[in-house]
């Protein structure tokens, strides 16, 4: 198989829990989200050279993504509106209005979390597996499942709480 077909699968398979990672960093903003994530596919490609196998090919990629996120969030002037669109497309039992409040509410709080904690809270939402998530932000398995707790019970005072 040729690299091009190579890479195709390697995009086939993980470009959508690229999309969402970003669309977690976005806060909801697609275009924003398929930008980040055609940029870190390109930065893939672009360096695929420099992947040495240290790691799983999930977790290089993840990484790239996380990466490109939060370098174009550090960019002068970079704000990222929450886009409620994305609450309109959820299918949600008898109480959709709370629901949604309660969606909005959890993506503005973790916009609020250190840009750390944002990438371990939305990697631990995409199902990417916890041992994955700490050898990306390089701490013990232990570590981070301490910081999980942490960042869940950060985000449910924050969701829950009127006054932060």
């Amino acid at each position: 198989m040729d690299i091009t077909n190579q890479f195709s699968q390697i995009y086939e398979m993980h470009a959508p829990k690229v999309y969402r990672l970003c669309l977690g960093y976005a806060l909801g903003d697609e275009d924003l989200a398929k930008e980040w994530q055609q940029q870190t596919f390109i930065k893939v490609w672009n360096h695929r050279n420099a992947f040495k196998g240290d790691s799983s090919l999930s977790t290089w990629i993840y990484r790239i993504a996380v990466n490109t996120c939060l370098s174009d969030l550090r960019k002068p002037k970079k704000h990222v509106p929450i886009n409620e669109a994305i609450l309109e497309n959820d299918v949600a039992d008898g109480n959709s209005e709370q629901r949604d409040t309660q969606i909005k509410k959890m993506y503005q709080c973790i916009h609020k979390l250190t840009p750390n904690n944002k990438a371990i809270i939305l990697l631990e939402l995409e199902d990417v597996p916890q041992s994955e998530i700490a050898e990306m932000q390089g701490i013990a398995y232990g570590a981070l499942r301490t910081r999980l707790s942490r960042i869940r019970n950060s985000l449910l005072k924050c969701i829950t709480n009127e006054k932060r």
